[in-house]
């Protein structure tokens, strides 16, 4: 079972990648979160318009998913760095932690804003 695993991952070139394939995968990955994020925030900007034009309902869909998207991405960053320097005595550990602490109350903040637009858009929508 091991074997068969290994060849399927051989052939989709997923397994042991050299140092040009990650780069590419890399480069690759950074495009496509760059397109997710500038399409996401077009998408909020014109909910936004569509609401102060035209005065209609919210859509908080691309909000939240803007901020998920930029969240996850911060604070995997944050995660990684602080593992990769948990050894390292010249490393400066108290940057990290600083905006992990800064991220995970910005979260806090959108979970709230969040859960108090979908209370007020409920009880007035």
């Amino acid at each position: 079972m091991k074997d068969t695993l290994k060849k399927v991952l051989k052939k989709v070139s997923y397994y042991n990648m050299d140092e040009m394939q990650s780069y590419i995968l890399l480069k690759s990955q950074r495009n496509s979160f760059f397109f997710l994020i500038t399409a996401l925030f077009c998408w909020t900007l014109y909910e936004s318009y569509r609401v102060f034009a035209y005065n209609e309902r919210l859509d908080l869909m691309p909000c939240l998913l803007l901020v998920g998207a930029s969240l996850v991405q911060s604070l995997s960053q944050a995660y990684m760095t602080r593992n990769a320097v948990k050894d390292d005595e010249e490393a400066d550990e108290t940057g990290p932690f600083i905006r992990l602490a800064v991220m995970v109350s910005v979260l806090a903040g959108v979970i709230a804003t969040a859960a108090a637009a979908v209370m007020i858009m409920g009880i007035w929508g």
